[in-house]
This record gives C-alpha cells, structure tokens and sequence, in this order.
C-alpha cells in the first residue's frame, strides 16, 4: 500500500532567540520538513533522478542559509522562520508542489540587490544567490520589523539527460 500524498498548503514555524547555530538549526528545520512532505516527490512519481531531487533540496537549503545569514549580519538576527508547502504550479507535474521560506527580523532596513562585490572579497552575494535559485521574492514590512520571503518552484525533469541541469526558472 502506497503512502497517501501530503495535503498541500501546510506550513511549519520556527521561534528564533539567540544566534547560536541558528543557520544550522533553521536548515535543519527545513530539511525534516521537505523530507516528511517528500518534496520535491519520490523519484519515479515525480520523474526526478535521486541526483535532481537532491540539488533542489539543497537550492532551498542554501536559501535558507543566505536569508538567515543576511538577517544575523543586518537585522540583529533572525525571529522566526516559517516554511510552507504551497499548491502546484500551471505546467508543472501534477502533485509537483513549491515551496514558500519567510525569514522575520526586527530590522527596519530592506534588503536591496547590490552590485557584485570586488572579486576576492567575502559577503554582498547574499541577495544574488536568493534572486537566482528562487522562483520570485521579496519584503513585508510587519510591525517591529520585516519578512523577507522566497518561492522555490518545484523542480522540471531534465527529459533524461545524465548530468543535465533541471529545468528551473533560474537557469
């Protein structure tokens, strides 16, 4: 008997105080939650190779690390970090869900896209690594800070290709 698929729309929330570990934390966080929704699906319901599901597990992990890291460096840290399952696409596989991250802060300031940093320097990518690997994004102002919000679409089969890109938005 076959696992019966998770209910779409379901959201999970994590209270942040203190910085410490708070990327690994919230990564970890997201990571059960991906895993007990089976995003991005099992490999042959989804007609994703092992090696696809896992790259665009770890696009939403590394988005993750970047927003919270962005909100420790220039928010004074992270509140609270809320991940949602929402519902498929048009186009997209049926059952193919994408996923939905919310990082709050207390910080007034918002987040806008620089120029590259100078070659060789650490930092001032952050925002750049979240306008390519997701679908869209962008900033909430809520009261006593902001949420800074990211949509992953879920992943594209490549068409079989060994070794091929997925057919994401940000390729």
């Amino acid at each position: 008997m076959s696992e019966p698929a998770p209910t779409r729309n379901q959201t999970r929330r994590l209270g942040l105080r203190g910085p410490d570990a708070v990327v690994a934390r919230c990564r970890d966080f997201c990571r059960d939650a991906l895993t007990d929704w089976d995003w991005p699906g099992s490999a042959p319901s989804a007609g994703l190779t092992d090696g696809e599901r896992q790259l665009a597990v770890e696009d939403v992990l590394l988005l993750v690390s970047e927003a919270v890291t962005n909100a420790c460096l220039h928010a004074g840290g992270p509140t609270e970090l809320v991940i949602r399952l929402a519902p498929a696409q048009p186009g997209t596989p049926e059952g193919a869900a994408g996923v939905r991250i919310e990082v709050s802060d207390r910080g007034a300031g918002i987040p806008r896209l620089r120029p590259r940093g100078a070659p060789g320097q650490p930092g001032g990518n952050g925002l750049i690594v979240i306008d390519r690997l997701s679908h869209a994004w962008g900033v909430v102002r809520r009261e006593g800070g902001k949420s800074v919000w990211m949509e992953i679409a879920a992943p594209v089969p490549a068409g079989g290709e060994p070794g091929h890109a997925l057919g994401l938005p940000y390729l």
